[in-house]
């Protein structure tokens, strides 16, 4: 027990006497104080007393699928700032290979009686996936927010990066240097950014049934985009439009295994605009995601719910931006 005042004590800045009086449920402390107390108490992981567990902490948790991929702490780093700057302490959950489920936090956060949880790149985008734990939370009436396009019927707040538009710019950008034979590396069959990038595709390429020879699906990893980037160069596509930045990196060392040229050979687009892409060889050109501007209006409607304001369930689509570098050149000429 003394160890735990210690320790919550020093998460939230007070006393170990004030943190005894708050447990105890005791007069005489500041509301300010007691949700400091509390909070602190959900973050280090101890149960509350009995008496206080039906109160909902200032903690709201973000789900991210892992943190190898730069994108995933730069969106972690403006949630988590933007949620401190309105009195909220963020819990990062970030699942690993072999290691904690998304539903296992979900379990973990309920336990802790979160405010609210913000979702990203979760099995909610992955239309053949498991979706009871996101159930869960609409039942015990828990505001969430998703990160970038999910299946239609969970019926949550979503903040997307418009795919239709990244896909017109990366490919409008291939055309205007003389490219024909454009492919795509994109993620799994039911991934829902995928398909939508897909469609966008279809619609600004004029594809046909006969055009799926263009397209490969890969994990999210550069070994996956390798595999299929292969595929598509030896099929003489030169140029590639692939649906995230760890993706387009797999598919420049495919090409180079190849020995082809990454540009003059094969040109590259990827979609985030992560971070450290300009100090690849070459710097990739790619679409940027805004994230800055997604995840603070992630938090806005998050906080819209916890403070019980309507919040319209639309999903808000923000337009990314073509940042053109040195992967991208005038197609070869034959």
């Amino acid at each position: 027990m003394t160890k735990r005042l210690t320790e919550v004590a020093k998460k939230a800045g007070v006393s170990e006497a004030t943190v005894s009086r708050v447990l105890n449920g005791r007069d005489g402390v500041s509301e300010s104080t007691r949700t400091a107390v509390l909070t602190a108490l959900d973050v280090l992981g101890y149960e509350r007393p009995t008496k206080l567990r039906g109160e909902r902490a200032r903690l709201v948790g973000l789900v991210l699928p892992e943190l190898q991929n730069p994108i995933f702490p730069a969106l972690a780093e403006v949630v988590t700032g933007t949620l401190a700057q309105r009195g909220y302490t963020p819990a990062l959950c970030a699942r690993t290979i072999g290691g904690v489920s998304e539903m296992d936090y979900v379990e973990m956060l309920l336990d802790h009686q979160v405010s609210g949880v913000i979702f990203a790149g979760g099995s909610y985008a992955l239309a053949d996936a498991r979706h009871d734990h996101y159930r869960r939370l609409t039942d015990r009436g828990l505001p969430v927010v998703l990160v970038n396009a999910g299946v239609d019927e969970l019926g949550f707040p979503r903040v997307s990066t418009d795919d239709a538009v990244a896909v017109e710019q990366a490919y409008g950008h291939l055309r205007s240097l003389g490219h024909e034979r454009i492919g795509m590396v994109l993620g799994p069959e039911g991934h829902v950014p995928s398909r939508r990038k897909l469609n966008a595709m279809i619609q600004a390429a004029g594809w046909g049934d006969d055009d799926a020879e263009y397209v490969e699906r890969s994990s999210f990893s550069m070994e996956g985009a390798r595999v299929a980037a292969t595929k598509l160069v030896e099929r003489g596509v030169t140029g590639i439009i692939c649906a995230s930045d760890v993706l387009a990196l797999g598919t420049i060392r495919a090409a180079r295994r190849l020995g082809r040229s990454v540009p003059t050979d094969v040109s590259v687009v990827g979609f985030d605009d992560s971070a450290f892409m300009t100090c690849t060889d070459p710097p990739l050109t790619t679409v940027r995601q805004p994230i800055e501007t997604m995840g603070q209006a992630a938090v806005d409607l998050l906080v819209t719910q916890i403070e019980g304001a309507g919040v319209l369930h639309d999903e808000l689509l923000f337009e990314p931006e073509l940042v053109v570098r040195g992967s991208t050149a005038p197609a070869p000429r034959r």
